[in-house]
């Protein structure tokens, strides 16, 4: 089961550590963690944009820092979702992929440009979309 939680700053998401996600060396495979962050990344929008498709953004870069593995005791990760910048089309976020033990697991850096649905070119970033982004508190709708 999924759990999704937020503060002013930073988007906090659970989900649970599949069996399918370890490889052959007993702890969760590299590719998963991107894959979690999807996850979080999709949470955090559509709580804070909604589900109308509105706001849509397409990966333009990411990267991953491997700290520690995740090991078969962990059966629920925690994914923390802050926005570290952002710009006039796209916003940069950092997610932080948690161990049951508290550990910082592996540290996901992730540049996502805003997309115009019709055309899917970038488009600026709206000033509604900005006090979301750069506060984390308003949600689509309020």
């Amino acid at each position: 089961m999924t759990e999704t939680t937020s503060t002013t700053k930073t988007h906090e998401f659970r989900l649970p550590v599949r069996w399918g996600d370890f490889d052959r060396y007993g702890h969760v495979n590299n590719a998963v963690y991107i894959e979690y962050a999807q996850e979080a990344r999709l949470a955090f929008a559509t709580e804070f944009f909604g589900t109308s498709g509105s706001f849509q953004v397409f990966v333009r870069h990411i990267e991953a820092d491997f700290t520690r593995p995740v090991m078969p005791d962990t059966t629920e990760i925690l994914v923390r979702t802050e926005v570290i910048k952002v710009g006039n089309t796209s916003f940069t976020t950092r997610q932080d992929i948690i161990d049951r033990h508290g550990n910082v697991c592996c540290s996901v850096t992730s540049v996502l440009v805003v997309v115009d649905v019709k055309t899917a070119t970038p488009r600026a970033i709206t000033e509604k979309e900005m006090g979301i982004l750069t506060s984390g508190a308003a949600k689509e709708g309020e």
